[in-house]
C-alpha cells in the first residue's frame, strides 16, 4: 500500500456519559476529555495512531468541538488534521463518510476517539492484513471480538477496522445509522470481512458510560 488515511471519529453527543455524570452529581464534560496515563482519551487515541506509518490522522469533530481543540492542540506532528461535520447532529455514519470524503489516500484506518485502549500493533496488523488480501479494495480488517478470520457475519463489529475508501463512500453516501448495520450490509452485498485478533482484553471495552472508564483505567494499571 502506497499510502494510508487514519479517520478518528470524535463528534458525537456524549450523552451517556452526561446521564451518568449528572445522575451522581458530578461536573459534566466530554468523555473524551477523561484522563488516562496524563492524557485526555481523544489524545492518547491519536497518539497511538500516529505510532503506525500512517501518511495522515484526521480527527472528525462535532459536538463539543471547542474543547476537543483544546485538547489536541499538544499533538505537534505534522500528519494530523482536524475537520469539523457541517451538522454537528449527525450520526457516525456521516462522521465517517465526512473523514473519507477528506482523506488523501485509497486505504483508510478507522477509529472511534474513544478507544485508546487499542494497541499501536493491533492497528498495524489491521493495516498489515489489508495489504495481504487478495481483494483489498474489496475487503475490511476488522478487531475481532470473537471468533477470526474471514467471517459470514459483522454481528457485535464496529471500529476499529481498515478498507479501501471507495468502500465506505459508496456504502455511507445518504445513511444515517451507526456502523453495524452498514457493516452488515456490506458483507451480504459480497464484501471480504476478516476478524484480526486482538492483543489483549482491554482492547475490547468500548468507554460509553462512567463505570466504563473505571473499569479502563483499573485493567490499564494491572498491565503496567
Amino acid at each position: 500500500m502506497k499510502g494510508v488515511s487514519c479517520i478518528i471519529t470524535a463528534a458525537g453527543k456524549n450523552r451517556r456519559m452526561r446521564e451518568d455524570l449528572q445522575s451522581k452529581g458530578m461536573k459534566i464534560q466530554h468523555k473524551l476529555l477523561f484522563r488516562i496515563n496524563n492524557d485526555p482519551i481523544l489524545t492518547c487515541t491519536v497518539k497511538k495512531a500516529l505510532q503506525t506509518n500512517l501518511k495522515e490522522c484526521i480527527v472528525v469533530l462535532g459536538h463539543f468541538m471547542n474543547d476537543l481543540y483544546l485538547a489536541l492542540a499538544e499533538i505537534n506532528d505534522k500528519r494530523l488534521r482536524t475537520i469539523e461535520n457541517p451538522d454537528v447532529d449527525v450520526e457516525l455514519s456521516q462522521t465517517l463518510l465526512n473523514g473519507v470524503s477528506n482523506c488523501k489516500y485509497e486505504y483508510c484506518l478507522c477509529l472511534a476517539g474513544d478507544q485508546p485502549t487499542i494497541t499501536t500493533k493491533t492497528m498495524k496488523n489491521l493495516i498489515n492484513q489489508l495489504s495481504k488480501s487478495s481483494e483489498p479494495e474489496n475487503t475490511i480488517t476488522i478487531l475481532a471480538r470473537g471468533e477470526t478470520g474471514y467471517l459470514d457475519s459483522a454481528k457485535g463489529l464496529g471500529m476499529p477496522f481498515a478498507c479501501h475508501s471507495s468502500l465506505l463512500k459508496h456504502y455511507l453516501q445518504g445513511e444515517e445509522d451507526n456502523l453495524n448495520p452498514i457493516l452488515n450490509r456490506m458483507v451480504a452485498d459480497g464484501v471480504s470481512l476478516y476478524g484480526v485478533q486482538g492483543q489483549n482484553e482491554l482492547e475490547l471495552v468500548n468507554i460509553n458510560r462512567y463505570d466504563d472508564y473505571l473499569k479502563v483505567l483499573k485493567m490499564w494499571q494491572g498491565k503496567e
